[in-house]
């Protein structure tokens, strides 16, 4: 894909995005999503300012520019994720097990065969750095694009499970949320599935075991597999055919270069004392790096001193055993580079062994050591420089697991209990309220739930303006799912209840996954800790999440238990909310009487709590129930009335939905320009607060306005963008919806065959029994347009029993088509 060679072209000059994005006056966002793949194809003048950047000529350029014209077409209308991690820098040696990797690949049972390699070895020999080389040299023979995982198999405390690899895989490869199985084994065979075909690599790093892989390989098909494993992984070769790469240490000559790279003339200066230092480092990549650091930054000490040093240390910790084992050689050295470093720069190094998430910012830095945020800049920054962390993003570090390991066993020795627990305490007090800061800014955390936070830390990110705070979000969301998962289990259940309080409304917004992950370990750990009202906020999270996807059994079920037990705390507030939900899923499943009278009930208790909010999202849904049952200028009032109420006390959020919904009760009256004019509102808005679920129901309003308009050609392209956001998000209700709108579009705009196509999909994806009606008049339409009076007069009677069924007044214009189908065909 021309996203692969736009990489291979800006890694091979060693420029970032953000140097790319200065050279050619592109966004790094526009960059940014070229090379993952979310771009249709570029356009011809940002081909030419990137092949310029690259400074490619004659036919090198030629062929770059070609590359803009083929792969995009081949991989449009699916993602191509882009997940490997950035190159290794210094690379060095390694020249064999490179080229059998390569070999690998053009082997003769390439390329209808997944060939798997299991890359083994100590740990810190190098294992990730040679996968991770070896993929980005051959970008290119996987247009289909690069699936990572750290297994993170060798945590003490979380690895990574096949679960939750998969959930993202799935997503990543185009999944909706909506249809990413429950079950481990069905969400294998999806995976299989949707991998099938493909020519995609898959890196899965740092595994522990053979069962943490084997759901993650694919059944067939051109894709390629390499594991990386401090195990040998013997039943990965033996059943799945793995061929399998030990990785040694570095030979005593390729130490030298590695050290050369990294050192510089001081090395041939004093090649004796170079190569002791090869030796202490027992040639171990990991520990060659860190103690080059360490030279690169005394540079007026002589190798041969700091030799000497290294050995006292090694002594002086007793730390290499009678075997030599690598391992005792990398605490040996990790523990001489924390001598050089200052005391407080050492502590921040052990207190990072707490944090349970895949990388860190210098705030949860300064959150855990207690100290302000340049202090904590300059930690990471010594850190950094001593190869102790490594850059994961700007301003965001990692730690090798080895390391991890390290410092933890570190802060367990050298830090008393009581600082440790303040110290995590402290983290995710963080997290807390820089989370309630950001939800709090784009309007996402309702009064009811900002009783119990705690206080915001001296230094948290500055959310001046939803754009920022929703960016915090999005960056932060895997450290507070890991923080979590880590903390539902050490003995702060309390916070993780507060957490799936906060999220619930963010998470709602399209992260389903991550929303059920946090609050099922809310829901757990406020069991275990005796706390109805925390499983009573966790399961209405759970019910919600659920309901979104689709899964109206289980979400009643979550709801119904939430509403008992806001009822048994006395919580009105709550109470309100489950039935004000409960309604919600009752107007899913078309039992429009049913959900108005759950949210009639919803809605006198929010004014007896003089909740406003409530009282506004009540009458909102209101008014969708009174749209659905027919009952138009009904709707109106209510969605004026929640429409007054939010712009009055500045609800914006539920301003837009109000806006949208009116406009479609005007549509329902006939009142097309009106219903234009509204949903253009509700997507302005809903653009200026970032909200990407509600900006694509508007797009499909404003589209289905546009038809009734008569303007197909407008209509057309916003059903379309609405698809990809519904696709985005997994909401598959959505998705049936602009599948809907489109095919109506296409039959007013003289198209029949694409409107049959279009109202075939939703009908056969929809979950709501409404857009299955809507499906089968829009495919009667279509086949009477046609010429298929018998197919039309089927689908006919199929919209007309689900529309009486539901109760709804589209029923009688079904009656109507089927009373003249006999007479001339129709357009419209």
């Amino acid at each position: 894909m021309f996203g692969a060679h736009v990489r291979v072209h800006r890694q091979r000059l060693g420029m970032t995005q953000e140097d790319l994005a200065a050279h050619t006056g592109v966004s790094v966002r526009s960059i940014r999503n070229l090379e993952g793949g979310r771009t249709g194809r570029p356009r011809p003048g940002t081909v030419r300012l990137l092949a310029d950047a690259f400074e490619l000529a004659g036919a090198d350029r030629d062929r770059f520019c070609q590359s803009a014209l083929e792969d995009t077409e081949v991989v449009r209308g699916r993602p191509v994720p882009a997940q490997l991690p950035a190159d290794v820098p210094g690379f060095v040696a390694r020249t064999d097990q490179l080229g059998r990797l390569s070999a690998l690949l053009d082997g003769d049972d390439r390329p209808d065969t997944v060939v798997i390699s299991a890359i083994a070895g100590t740990a810190g020999v190098g294992k990730t750095a040679l996968a991770v080389h070896w993929a980005h040299r051959v970008l290119d023979r996987f247009p289909d694009g690069q699936l990572y995982a750290n297994l993170r198999g060798y945590d003490p405390d979380q690895p990574v499970t096949p679960w939750d690899v998969l959930a993202r895989f799935l997503t990543a490869l185009g999944v909706a949320g909506s249809d990413v199985p429950a079950d481990l084994d069905e969400r294998e065979a999806r995976y299989r599935t949707e991998i099938a075909g493909r020519r995609v690599l898959i890196v899965l790093d740092n595994a522990a075991t053979v069962d943490q892989v084997r759901p993650l390989l694919p059944g067939t098909g051109p894709s390629m597999v390499l594991v990386t494993s401090r195990d040998s992984l013997a039943g990965l070769v033996a059943v799945h055919g793995a061929r399998r790469l030990d990785l040694d240490l570095l030979s005593p000559d390729d130490a030298l270069t590695l050290l050369r790279r990294l050192v510089g003339p001081r090395v041939d200066a004093d090649p004796g004392a170079a190569a002791e230092l090869a030796a202490q480092c027992a040639y171990l990549p990991l520990a060659l790096r860190v103690a080059a650091e360490l030279a690169v930054a005394r540079p007026s000490t002589p190798l041969s001193k700091l030799v000497i040093e290294l050995a006292d240390q090694q002594h002086r910790l007793d730390l290499l055993d009678a075997d030599g084992d690598p391992r005792s050689a990398v605490a040996a050295v990790f523990s001489w580079s924390l001598r050089h470093l200052p005391a407080k720069t050492a502590r921040a190094f052990r207190l990072l062994g707490l944090h349970p998430g895949p990388d860190v910012d210098a705030y949860a830095v300064a959150a855990l050591t207690d100290t302000d945020l340049p202090r904590a800049r300059r930690a990471l920054d010594r850190l950094a420089r001593a190869h102790l962390v490594h850059p994961t993003g700007p301003g965001r570090y990692g730690m090798h697991d080895l390391l991890r390991a390290y410092a933890t066993g570190l802060t367990t020795a050298e830090d008393s209990d009581t600082d440790r627990g303040a110290a995590s305490t402290r983290l995710f007090d963080y997290y807390l309220a820089a989370a309630a800061s950001a939800t709090q800014r784009l309007d996402l955390l309702d009064a009811h739930d900002r009783s119990d936070l705690p206080q915001p830390p001296a230094h948290t990110p500055d959310m001046a303006d939803p754009e920022t705070a929703r960016r915090w979000l999005d960056t932060e969301r895997p450290c507070l799912v890991a923080a979590a998962a880590h903390y539902a289990t050490h003995g702060l259940s309390s916070h993780v209840v507060r957490l799936s309080t906060i999220l619930y409304r963010y998470l709602e917004s399209g992260h389903y996954i991550d929303a059920l992950t946090v609050h099922g370990l809310a829901r757990e750990a406020a069991r275990q800790a005796g706390d109805p009202t925390g499983q009573a906020h966790a399961l209405f999270g759970l019910g919600s999440t659920n309901s979104r996807l689709g899964r109206h059994d289980a979400a009643t079920e979550h709801l119904e238990r939430t509403l008992a037990l806001y009822r048994q705390a006395g919580d009105q507030i709550g109470e309100a909310r489950a039935l004000n939900n409960l309604g919600v899923i009752e107007d899913h499943r078309g039992r429009y009487q049913a959900a108005a009278d759950r949210l009639e009930q919803a809605l006198a208790l929010y004014r007896q709590a003089g909740y406003a909010r409530g009282e506004a999202i009540t009458l909102h849904n209101l008014g969708v129930a009174e749209r659905q049952l027919g009952r138009y200028q009904a709707a109106v009032d209510r969605l004026e009335q929640a429409l007054a109420v939010c712009r009055q006390l500045g609800f914006r959020q539920n301003e837009a939905m109000a806006l949208h919904n009116l406009g479609l009760a005007y549509e329902r009256q006939g009142r097309y320009e009106a219903a234009v004019e509204h949903q253009e509102q509700a997507l302005a808005l809903f653009r200026q607060l970032g909200y990407g679920r509600g900006e694509a129901w508007t797009l499909d309003g404003l589209g289905s306005a546009h038809t009734r308009l008569d303007r197909p050609g407008q209509a057309a392209p916003l059903h379309q963008e609405a698809l990809t956001l519904f696709k985005r998000s997994g909401e598959r209700s959505g998705e049936a919806r602009a599948l809907n709108g489109l095919g109506e579009a296409a039959l007013a705009a003289g198209r029949p065959a694409d409107a049959l196509t279009r109202h075939a999909t939703a009908q056969s994806i929809s979950p709501r029994p409404d857009e299955q009606a809507r499906a089968h008049a829009g495919l009667g339409h279509a086949h009477r347009a046609l010429g298929d009076p018998a197919r039309a007069r089927h689908h006919y009677e199929r919209a007309l029993t689900l529309y009486a069924d539901l109760g709804s007044p589209d029923a009688d214009d079904v009656r109507g088509h089927l009373a003249t189908l006999d007479g001339p065909t129709v357009t419209g």
